[in-house]
């Protein structure tokens, strides 16, 4: 008996591992890891159902890092297989490690350890290439910068993921 669930315990792992690789290879994907460019960043984006997806974006940059987290309704494009549109809010917390002027004005000067917090909506398109593990994005986030100098800003990027 033991024998007979081992064997149907490993056919049963085998079945669901092709499951998810073809899902991979196919126009969808439940789960993406890769870079983002601009800020250069990493990003890791898991759907929990059909079309909604939350994303992880740690990015660095010459005057320290920032953890973005985004929420994100995804929707399909008529006639464009494998390419979505989203939409969401988010929110980010990051550290300045080196001096920095926002907007070039003396009086408005981020020092070494000040702390980055603010809320994040993205605006974007999302393509899952059919017969690759891969993933191409390209979005826009505007935020509002909460911590010491209030503001408004707004950055984006270009992203390639290895897709599971």
């Amino acid at each position: 008996m033991k024998k007979w669930m081992m064997a149907l315990t490993v056919v049963a792992g085998l079945a669901l591992a092709q499951n998810a690789n073809a899902q991979a290879m196919g126009s969808e994907y439940r789960t993406a890891l890769g870079v983002k460019f601009y800020p250069g960043a990493l990003t890791l984006k898991h759907f929990t159902g059909n079309n909604r997806a939350l994303e992880g974006i740690a990015s660095f940059w010459k005057h320290g890092f920032r953890f973005t987290g985004l929420y994100e309704i995804h929707g399909d494009i008529n006639g464009a297989p494998g390419l979505k549109w989203y939409v969401g809010p988010g929110a980010h917390l990051g550290v300045y490690n080196k001096g920095w002027y926002y907007r070039d004005d003396e009086d408005k000067y981020y020092g070494d350890g000040d702390m980055s917090f603010g809320i994040d909506g993205v605006l974007g398109l999302d393509y899952k290439i059919k017969s690759a593990p891969i993933n191409l994005s390209i979005d826009w986030q505007p935020y509002f910068e909460i911590a010491k100098y209030p503001h408004f800003g707004n950055w984006g990027g270009f992203a390639v993921r290895y897709t599971f």
